[in-house]
C-alpha cells in the first residue's frame, strides 16, 4: 500500500463514503507499522460536491477529458497570438464542449448513486473554464483528484496584456492599447467578476464547513465507538484479572494439597515399611521358637 494508490482509490468514491474508508486505510498502514503514511493519509481531504463531479468527469470519460486539455492549449496560444478568427472558432467550442461536459458530469454523479443539483453543475462548468485558462488548473483536473473548485479568476487576462498583434488582424488590434471608452466596461466587467468569484469562494468556504463538520462528526462517533471499545476491554482485563487471581489461589490450594498428598504417601510407606519390618521379625521369632518344640516331639516319638 503506498499514499498514490490509497489517494486513487478515496478519491473515486461517493463524498459520504470518503472519510470512512480515508480512515480505515489510515489504520492499516499504522496497523502495518507504517506510521508517515498513515500521517499522509489522514490528511488527504475530502472533495466538495463539485470537485468529485469533476474528478467522476475525468476518470469515466478520458476521451473528453484530453478533448478538453487540447482545446485549453490551442485557446490559451490563440490569446497569446491576438489570432481574432481563432479565438472566435476555439470560443464556440469551448461553451458548446463546457455545457455538455458540465451536464455529463452531472448524469455520472447520478449514475454513481449521488444526483447533484445545478449549482454543482454550475461549480463544475466554471471549473472547466478555469481548466482551459490556466495550465496548472489543467493538470490539477487531469490528475483526478480535486479538493474544491479552483480560486482563481476564470479568463485568460494575463494572456490578453502580454501579446502583441499580427498584423492586419482587426480582432487583434481591437484587443490591444485599451481605449477610454472602454475603461467603464472593463471596471464593471472586472467588478462583476470579482463578485462572481467571491460567491464563489463563499459557496465553497459553506461546502467545505459542511465538509469538516461532517469529518468532525465522523471523528467524534469514531472516539465514542473507541472509548466504548477501551471500556469494554477494561472490563474484560478487570473479569481476566479476577480470574487469573481465582486460578492463582485454586493453583494454591492444589499445591497444599499435593504436599499434604505426598507426606501422607511416604507416612504411608514408612507404615508400611515398619509393618514388614515387624512381619518379618515375628516370622523369625515363629521359627526360632518352633526348632526345639519339633525336636522334643521327635524324641518322644522314639521312645
Amino acid at each position: 500500500m503506498d499514499l498514490e494508490t490509497v489517494a486513487d482509490e478515496l478519491y473515486g468514491l461517493k463524498p459520504e463514503d470518503f472519510t470512512a474508508a480515508r480512515e480505515a486505510r489510515a489504520s492499516e498502514a499504522r496497523r502495518a507499522g507504517d506510521r508517515t503514511l498513515a500521517g499522509e493519509i489522514s490528511k488527504l481531504r475530502r472533495p466538495s460536491l463539485s470537485a468529485w463531479a469533476s474528478n467522476l468527469l475525468v476518470r469515466e470519460q478520458p476521451e473528453e477529458t484530453d478533448a478538453l486539455l487540447r482545446l485549453g492549449e490551442g485557446l490559451r496560444q490563440a490569446h497569446r497570438d491576438l489570432d481574432g478568427a481563432q479565438l472566435r472558432e476555439l470560443s464556440r467550442q469551448q461553451h458548446a464542449l463546457i455545457n455538455a461536459l458540465s451536464r455529463q458530469a452531472r448524469q455520472l454523479a447520478s449514475q454513481a448513486g449521488h444526483p447533484v443539483g445545478e449549482a454543482v453543475q454550475r461549480e463544475v462548468g466554471a471549473m472547466l473554464h478555469a481548466v482551459l485558462a490556466d495550465p496548472d488548473a489543467a493538470r490539477q483536473w487531469a490528475g483526478g483528484r480535486l479538493v474544491r473548485a479552483f480560486d482563481q479568476t476564470v479568463g485568460f487576462p494575463a494572456a490578453a496584456a502580454g501579446a502583441r498583434p499580427r498584423p492586419g488582424d482587426a480582432a487583434a488590434r481591437e484587443s490591444t492599447p485599451a481605449r477610454p471608452a472602454r475603461d467603464r466596461s472593463s471596471a464593471g466587467e472586472e467588478q462583476r467578476r470579482r463578485l462572481e468569484q467571491a460567491r464563489q469562494q463563499a459557496d465553497d468556504a459553506e461546502r467545505d464547513l459542511t465538509a469538516r463538520k461532517e469529518e468532525a462528526a465522523a471523528a467524534d462517533r469514531q472516539a465514542q465507538d473507541t472509548q466504548a471499545h477501551a471500556h469494554e476491554l477494561e472490563q474484560r482485563l478487570a473479569e481476566l484479572t479476577d480470574e487469573i487471581k481465582r486460578l492463582e489461589s485454586d493453583h494454591h490450594q492444589a499445591e497444599s494439597a499435593a504436599r499434604q498428598a505426598r507426606e501422607q504417601a511416604r507416612a504411608a510407606d514408612r507404615q508400611v515399611k515398619e509393618a514388614r519390618r515387624r512381619a518379618e521379625s515375628t516370622a523369625a521369632q515363629v521359627k526360632r521358637l518352633s526348632g526345639p518344640a519339633r525336636g522334643a516331639h521327635r524324641a518322644r516319638s522314639e521312645r
